[in-house]
């Protein structure tokens, strides 16, 4: 499996899974915008086949996790702990000494990953994400890189 540099030529296959496993799915105007801002914007693939992907903002000292996934047939093997990781990996060699994230608050399966993975909880952003009922909370979580 192969972590590789994100281009508009993938952007058709990174919204394929962003709307298969994202109630609210970022639309292709997010993406093309997090490229065109330089975001570190990476895909994961084995064999020419996309698996996932990732983009992280950084900031000075700091790397946000803006979105990360896993297509819905390769959840639940550890692709998403790997993905997680090497974008820690890339955070620590451009010199970043924290990583943030936010995450809806009903998804537990992403927040016991992120919490594996070393983050806490480090606020609460109250009706942050658009739902299917009016809003839904996010939990801002961050770890020392």
């Amino acid at each position: 499996m192969i972590l590789r540099d994100m281009s508009e030529a993938d952007l058709d296959a990174v919204l394929r899974i962003e709307r298969e496993v994202h109630a609210h799915p970022w639309t292709a105007g997010n993406f093309s915008d997090a490229l065109r801002s330089k975001y570190v914007c990476k895909v994961y693939e084995n064999e020419g086949r996309m698996l996932g992907y990732a983009v992280l903002m950084l900031a000075v000292d700091e790397a946000e996790l803006l979105d990360i996934a896993i297509a819905a047939g390769q959840q639940r093997h550890g692709r998403g702990r790997k993905l997680l990781e090497e974008m820690m990996a890339l955070a620590r060699r451009q010199n970043m000494q924290r990583m943030v994230l936010e995450v809806r608050a009903s998804n537990a399966a992403a927040i016991a990953l992120y919490r594996k993975a070393g983050f806490s909880d480090i606020g609460l952003r109250r009706d942050y994400y658009p739902a299917e009922n009016g809003r839904e909370d996010a939990i801002l979580m961050g770890r020392d890189l």
